[in-house]
């Protein structure tokens, strides 16, 4: 594919999200949109940024994605779109963005562990409503009919059942949420990948924008992660979680 058609499929890309991002317009989103449209990305990415914190949605996180990769920031452009699919598994747009920047980014996706990627099924927040109304139906079809002084049929023990099929699953979904949301993505280039949580410490490796590790833990400015390949420090500027903020 060449330098134009790839330039167009992000254009058009930028168009749809537009669209879809009207769910969360404010002052920044629309001047996001206006900057996007005079070709300043850096700017736009900061106001699609500031729209994105206090009412995260796919739409705006995917103007911002396109903003971030316009600008040259490959790491911060496939966060965005991460992002948006962590709200919306389905945003075939962030799915298509980040197919693209992966392969000229050479990077790849993480990898995901089975209950994990159970969880990309639906939404987070889907999950635990789902893990909610399981658990009361279980007790409500195994309590209510004693409290009613009703005799239990069959109907009552199989609905039963499989509320407690569907519980234990969406249960196993709720442990991938909390596994993948350590999962994130370097947002530097060129980051050094430490021994020590230190910004003297030797290097480790380079990791290239946009790879792809897990958080283990963190001290003090730096964060502890490993990737397929290695595991050391890195600053906390360099690497920014999947769930977002």
């Amino acid at each position: 594919m060449t330098g134009l058609p790839r330039q167009l499929v992000l254009l058009a890309a930028f168009l749809l999200g537009m669209t879809a991002g009207r769910a969360a317009t404010n002052d920044d989103f629309e001047n996001g949109i206006a900057l996007s449209m005079s070709g300043q990305f850096p700017e736009a990415a900061t106001a699609f940024g500031n729209a994105a914190k206090p009412h995260p949605s796919s739409g705006t996180l995917v103007d911002l994605g396109l903003a971030e990769w316009q600008s040259g920031h490959a790491g911060a452009a496939i966060l965005a779109w991460e992002q948006a699919r962590w709200i919306n598994p389905y945003d075939l747009r962030a799915a298509a963005n980040l197919d693209f920047a992966r392969q000229v980014a050479q990077v790849e996706a993480p990898e995901l562990k089975w209950y994990e990627a159970v969880s990309t099924i639906l939404p987070p927040a889907t999950w635990m409503w789902l893990t909610a109304l399981t658990l009361w139906a279980i007790l409500g079809l195994m309590i209510l009919p004693g409290v009613l002084r009703r005799r239990r049929t069959g109907w009552h023990q199989w609905l039963a059942a499989l509320a407690f099929g569907i519980f234990l699953f969406s249960l196993t979904a709720d442990f991938g949420v909390t596994s993948r949301s350590n999962i994130g993505f370097i947002v530097r280039k060129n980051t050094q990948l430490r021994l020590t949580p230190t910004s003297e410490a030797d290097s480790v490796s380079t990791l290239a924008s946009g790879e792809s590790a897990r958080r283990l833990r963190t001290r003090g400015n730096f964060v502890f992660i490993r990737t397929p390949a290695a595991s050391g420090w890195v600053a906390q500027d360099e690497f920014q979680t999947i769930c977002p903020p």
